[in-house]
């Protein structure tokens, strides 16, 4: 099984490192939950490799919808989430759990760290040589365990009743770096940005994911000063300690 398909959502660019590393060679198909899914069938014998950012212990809901347009024929899954060395609470069972309905078994499954999206000071530089290292390890685990004929599902940690999914208190703000390009409603993951008017977000669609932050080309877009600083001061409290990549197989 050396054709595996990937399906990512990385906004800023974290999970696909940590996909990347973990298919290596076996890289097939990839496919970018950052944009709209159409119906699609997978074929029993072609591992499925997950990978999606963990908001608030839990998955971004637009990512858990398009994932599940992609249905497995019995075929296996690994379930992969990155988090910004926090928590993942329930995330990981979450994308277990959306893999099982969508008609795959999953057969491994890992949490590994990103430099935290909002707050850069916590893990910067994440995934950094080991996780990578560790990545590559987990794909090679992996595929030693699918070439083993019938590869067992695994269990994960989280709860049953997922956390509540969090709110989003704020939207970027844009300054007058702006150029209008457009960039950023291009690359919104949910249409949150108008194409005509690049310099507003709508509230209600936002989740926070810093894509447009990250890839203005002005750096014109950030979250209001007052928000930055909350959001530093409650991470920085919780979220400094390292954590390591954990796997199950």
């Amino acid at each position: 099984m050396n054709n595996w398909i990937t399906a990512v959502f990385s906004p800023t660019g974290g999970c696909s490192k940590i996909a990347t590393s973990i298919a290596g060679a076996r890289m097939g198909s990839r496919i970018d939950l950052c944009s709209p899914q159409a119906p699609a069938e997978v074929a029993a014998d072609t591992p499925l490799l997950a990978v999606l950012p963990v908001y608030g212990g839990r998955l971004p809901a637009i990512a858990v919808q398009r994932l599940r347009a992609l249905q497995g024929q019995g075929g296996p899954a690994i379930a992969v989430v990155v988090y910004g060395n926090r928590a993942y609470e329930d995330a990981l069972l979450e994308l277990r759990n959306t893999l099982t309905g969508a008609g795959f078994k999953v057969i491994a499954a890992a949490a590994f760290i990103a430099e935290h999206s909002i707050v850069r000071s916590i893990a910067p530089g994440r995934p950094d040589s080991a996780d990578i290292a560790a990545a590559v390890d987990f794909g090679n685990a992996v595929a030693a365990k699918l070439a083993n004929g019938q590869p067992a599902p695994v269990s994960v940690p989280g709860n049953e009743e997922y956390r509540p999914l969090p709110q989003m208190p704020v939207t970027p703000m844009v300054t007058e770096a702006c150029g209008g390009c457009g960039m950023c409603a291009i690359k919104c993951p949910v249409e949150a940005i108008p194409a005509d008017n690049p310099r507003s977000t709508d509230a209600s669609r936002c989740i926070l994911c810093m894509r447009c932050v990250a890839i203005c080309p002005r750096k014109a877009r950030l979250l209001p000063p007052p928000a930055q600083a909350a959001f530093t001061e409650r991470l920085s409290a919780v979220a400094t300690e390292p954590k390591q990549p954990e796997i199950y197989l």
